[in-house]
C-alpha cells in the first residue's frame, strides 16, 4: 500500500443482511443507499425507504456494495405488488420496477435521464428552462399500466430445455410460464410452456402486421406450435410485417424492431417533430436499420429531396431495399457510420437522424456530422448515460440542445427512449 493510501475496506460476505436507507435512484435499475460510508447500490428499493438488504456482491477492490432488499422496513408511498411472482430477490433479472407504480416509474426514469444529461452533458437548462421542468419521460399510447407490451422476446433455455430469462448478473436461468409484459399474440405461440433440448435460445416475434415467428439457436422445429408460426429456415418465410407511419415494413424475423407496439410511430412523431422536414431537404440517416425514419421522413422532402440512409447490416439493407423501393429519392448505403462518413464526398446535409446503438454516437460520428453544418440533428438515444456523454461532446463544439423529450418505451424496467434535437450556434 502506498503512503497515504487508504486501506482497502473490510469484506462484506454475500448473505450479510443490513438495514439501511435508500436515497436516490441511479442509473441501471438500482437506488443508492450507504453502509459504513460505502454506497450500496440496491435493487427491489425505491428512494426514501428504509429496507433490509442482503448484500450479494462488490465492485471492484470492495469500494461499493451490491445489494437486494428483501424487506420494506419503511415502504415508499409508490410501492406495489410486483405483478409477477420472479419479479424479486433472486429472481428474473429482466423486470426492476415492477415493485413501483407505473407513474412512480416514469419519475424515476425521468430522474435518471435529467442526472445523466446533467453529470455527464454538463447540461443545467434547455432553452433557458431548468432541466426539471425541461425533461420528461412519458407513457406511450395504448400503455397498459405496463404490462402486455412485448412484441419481442428472446428466452434463454436451461440444461433442461426450459425456457425463461436470465437473473440479475448471473448466467443461471430463471423458468416461467408466462411473463407479464409479453403480448397476448406473443404468449399463444407457448414458448415457455414445451421443452427444447438442446437449445440455447429461442426467440419469438409476434408482429403488427400479424405475423408471428420463432427463431430456435440452434435450428429445430417445436413439437407443438402453432400452424401459423413460421420457423425461418425449416417451416414458413424468414421476415415478419410490421406496421409504422402509414408504411408496412419488412423485417427479418430476428432483426431489429422496437418492441413496444407503440414505439416506432412514437419515435417517428417526435423526431419528424424535431426536424420539421422541408420539401427540397438532404437528410441523412445514419444507423438507419431497415428504413423507419428513412422512409417516414422522405415523403415530406417531396420529389426533389434526397435522403441518404447508412446502415452496416447486410440483412437490415436488404430489408430497407425491399420497404423503400417506391421511394426513388433514398439511397441505402451498406456501411459502418463512420467509415462512411469518413470517406463521403458530401460537404453538407440540411437534416441528420443519428440513432446508434446503446453505446452512443461518439466523438468521431459527430464531429463529422456537425462539419457538414445540417440545420437540425434529431438524436434518438437508448442509453441516457451514452446520450449525456455524446450533448457533451455537442456543447464544447458550440452547438446548442434545444429540446429533450423521454418516452417510456420499456415499462417496468429501466431502460428509456430519448430524442434530443441539437442545432447550430445562435
Amino acid at each position: 500500500m502506498s503512503r497515504g493510501a487508504a486501506p482497502a475496506p473490510p469484506p462484506v460476505p454475500r448473505g450479510t443482511r443490513v438495514v439501511v436507507d435508500a436515497e436516490r435512484v441511479a442509473h441501471g435499475g438500482h437506488v443508492v443507499a450507504r453502509h459504513e460510508g460505502r454506497v450500496v447500490f440496491v435493487r427491489h428499493a425505491l428512494p426514501g425507504e428504509t429496507v433490509e438488504v442482503e448484500i450479494t456482491g462488490e465492485g471492484k477492490g470492495g469500494r461499493f456494495l451490491r445489494g437486494d432488499a428483501v424487506r420494506a422496513v419503511t415502504p415508499s408511498p409508490d410501492r406495489v405488488e410486483a405483478p409477477c411472482p420472479h419479479a424479486r430477490p433472486g429472481g428474473c433479472g429482466g423486470c426492476d420496477w415492477q415493485h413501483a407504480s407505473p407513474a412512480s416509474q416514469r419519475r424515476l426514469k425521468a430522474e435518471v435521464l435529467r442526472e445523466q444529461l446533467s453529470r455527464l452533458g454538463g447540461l443545467d437548462e434547455i432553452g433557458g428552462v431548468p432541466l426539471d421542468e425541461a425533461v420528461d419521460v412519458v407513457a406511450v399510447p395504448g400503455d397498459r399500466d405496463g404490462l402486455a407490451w412485448r412484441t419481442r422476446v428472446r428466452y434463454a433455455v436451461d440444461a433442461d430445455g426450459a425456457a425463461g430469462f436470465h437473473r440479475h448478473r448471473s448466467g443461471r436461468v430463471e423458468t416461467v410460464e408466462r411473463c407479464p409484459l409479453v403480448t397476448d399474440e406473443l404468449d399463444g405461440i407457448g414458448v415457455t410452456r414445451q421443452r427444447w433440448p438442446g437449445t440455447d435460445a429461442v426467440t419469438t416475434v409476434a408482429s403488427s402486421g400479424g405475423d408471428r415467428s420463432v427463431v430456435v439457436e440452434p435450428a429445430s422445429l417445436g413439437r407443438s406450435l402453432p400452424r401459423d408460426v413460421n420457423v425461418p429456415g425449416l417451416r414458413g418465410r424468414g421476415w415478419v410485417r410490421e406496421l409504422a407511419g402509414g408504411r408496412e415494413w419488412r423485417v427479418s424475423a430476428d432483426g431489429f424492431w422496437q418492441v413496444h407496439p407503440g414505439a416506432a410511430d412514437t419515435l417517428v412523431d417526435a423526431v419528424r417533430t424535431a426536424l420539421d422536414p422541408q420539401p427540397g431537404e438532404h437528410l441523412l440517416d445514419l444507423y438507419s436499420g431497415v428504413g423507419l425514419f428513412a422512409g417516414c421522413l422522405a415523403p415530406a422532402l417531396g420529389e426533389d429531396g434526397q435522403v441518404d440512409a447508412v446502415e452496416a447490416s447486410a440483412r437490415a439493407c436488404a430489408d430497407a431495399r425491399r420497404n423503400l423501393h417506391d421511394l426513388p429519392g433514398v439511397r441505402i448505403h451498406e456501411r459502418g457510420v463512420a467509415s462512411w462518413l469518413r470517406w463521403t464526398e458530401l460537404d453538407s446535409v440540411d437534416l441528420v437522424v443519428l440513432d446508434p446503438p446503446r453505446s452512443g454516437a461518439g466523438a468521431e460520428v459527430l464531429g463529422r456530422v456537425l462539419d457538414l453544418a445540417p440545420r437540425a440533428v434529431a438524436y434518438v438515444a437508448c442509453d441516457p448515460a451514452a446520450l449525456g456523454r455524446d450533448l457533451g461532446l455537442v456543447r464544447e463544439a458550440g452547438w446548442r440542445v434545444a429540446s429533450v423529450r423521454g418516452f417510456d418505451l420499456f415499462p417496468m424496467t429501466h431502460h428509456l427512449e430519448a430524442v434530443a434535437l441539437i442545432v447550430p450556434p445562435a
